[in-house]
């Protein structure tokens, strides 16, 4: 049986990693989660990041993965926050393929004050300019990988930083 995390062999690369998760919890608290530039730059356990900004670009530097470079292409607490990002290596964001990474925040069942569906939709994998096989590879880690930042994205707004429920210094709940 295939893996659903990979494409088959003879299928083109999609533009598009769509992916959804059921989170208990207000969309604010979701968003307090989700708004932070570079959240989801980990292997699916938070980590403080670095971050600095200047002009339209925020420098983000994880311990582990190293440096990369995003725009806030949209900020509208709490439903939806929008990034441009670009991997470390690759050159300016303002002058390199980039792909866009969309946070939507919406009420889910009957109880939607306090349960809500994250979808995430990162696009752009067909402009990056690299061949085939690297287009492959970059689409299927990123296929595996929402995966594993829904989840922490549930656990954070769900259990916050501290693992407890409780708010923690910084992780208030407006945007």
């Amino acid at each position: 049986m295939a893996d659903a995390q990979s494409l088959p062999a003879d299928a083109p690369v999609p533009d598009e990693i769509v992916h959804s998760v059921l989170i208990d919890a207000s969309a604010e608290k979701v968003f307090a989660v989700v708004r932070e530039p570079g959240w989801f730059i980990n292997d699916g356990e938070y980590r403080e990041h670095e971050i600095t900004t200047s002009g339209p670009v925020t420098h983000v530097v994880d311990p582990v993965h190293g440096s990369f470079q995003l725009a806030i292409e949209a900020h509208e607490p709490p439903n939806r926050v929008a990034f441009r990002w670009l991997g470390g290596g690759l050159g300016e964001i303002s002058d390199a393929p980039n792909n866009t990474v969309e946070f939507v925040i919406d009420p889910a069942g009957t109880a939607a004050r306090n349960r809500v569906r994250l979808t995430v939709r990162e696009r752009g994998f067909a402009k990056l300019g690299l061949d085939e096989a690297v287009r492959r590879r970059n689409y299927e880690e990123n296929l595996h990988g929402w995966q594993l930042e829904l989840d922490l994205a549930k656990r954070l707004a769900e259990n916050g930083r501290n693992g407890t429920g409780a708010s923690v210094p910084g992780e208030d709940a407006h945007g």
